[in-house]
């Protein structure tokens, strides 16, 4: 069976929907299609008529990087659909810039809908940017973590710190996996990050202070493993209520690269009721949809 030419498909669909007037081209003339005419595209992008037509056809399949760009610019393509076309391509997509740690309103509504579900926001480097009232209910205030520059895997390597029982949040949270599983999930997602944002000069600058300092970071950083991170469970040894079994799950919002950290039980064991303590403490109702959180807190 022939593989589908998926770039030649988004080529063709998007010069079609491309009007000549925004590529500064005269619109005069009897067109058959709205869009661009190939010599058009053949000519903003710098490429040959013939060259376009066998890509748009499937009869050429390796564009260069060169290429590609060259016609997602012609097409005024925005950053997803560049992406699209250079993994329709065979290519990874350009670089991105700086990691965001921008938490955007649909983020904020989502965490506050969560309500009495413990949330926490973190940038793709790890670096916290938000949480709920019970996510501090649950594992402390951040303002209180002593994470240098608020980053979690910094927090996690920082100085002087070691494994077991040493508070990562405001008081200890213990990986099922145990703690080298733990640091080797976390530094192969911040791997992942780190590629895909090789400009940014802040997580450059984290990554290169750990390795000069922590032993642990170095062999878990340059052991190759890359990946993004899945969740966990955990024992979090809470000074209130006691010991509290909690899943751990990431939902990342689409087009972001925000993780948002949340905390959950097992049905019917005894860390219901102990969850269910903390948020009475804090005025929240067990359904958190029905009655959100009037604000996220954040260290900004």
């Amino acid at each position: 069976m022939a593989t589908m030419n998926h770039f030649g498909m988004a080529l063709r669909g998007w010069r079609e929907r491309m009007s000549p007037l925004d590529s500064g081209l005269e619109a005069g003339g009897e067109r058959r299609i709205p869009g661009l005419r190939r010599e058009e595209l053949a000519s903003l992008a710098g490429i040959s008529v013939d060259y376009l037509v066998r890509l748009e056809q499937g009869r050429a399949r390796n564009p260069s990087a060169q290429v590609v760009t060259a016609l997602a610019r012609a097409l005024r393509l925005d950053p997803s659909e560049r992406d699209h076309l250079f993994r329709c391509a065979y290519l990874a997509p350009p670089s991105a810039g700086n990691v965001s740690r921008h938490m955007p309103m649909s983020v904020q509504r989502l965490v506050h809908g969560l309500g009495g579900i413990p949330a926490g926001v973190f940038a793709a480097d790890w670096t916290i940017i938000g949480w709920n009232k019970m996510w501090t209910a649950v594992v402390g205030d951040p303002s209180a973590y002593g994470w240098a520059e608020r980053n979690l895997v910094a927090g996690m390597f920082r100085a002087g710190a070691g494994r077991d029982r040493d508070p990562i949040a405001a008081w200890p949270v213990r990986s099922w996996k145990g703690s080298e599983a733990q640091e080797e999930d976390l530094v192969a997602d911040l791997r992942v990050t780190a590629a895909a944002h090789p400009h940014d000069v802040r997580l450059s600058a984290l990554v290169e202070g750990l390795l000069r300092r922590n032993p642990r970071f170095a062999r878990l950083w340059f052991n190759g493993t890359a990946g993004p991170y899945v969740g966990d469970r955990k024992t979090i040894e809470h000074p209130v209520v006691g010991d509290i079994a909690l899943d751990v799950d990431v939902l990342m919002p689409a087009g972001t690269g925000l993780r948002i950290i949340t905390y959950a039980t097992a049905a019917e064991t005894t860390d219901v009721e102990k969850m269910d303590a903390l948020r009475a403490a804090c005025h929240l109702p067990r359904n958190g949809l029905s009655r959100p959180d009037s604000e996220i807190s954040s260290l900004d």
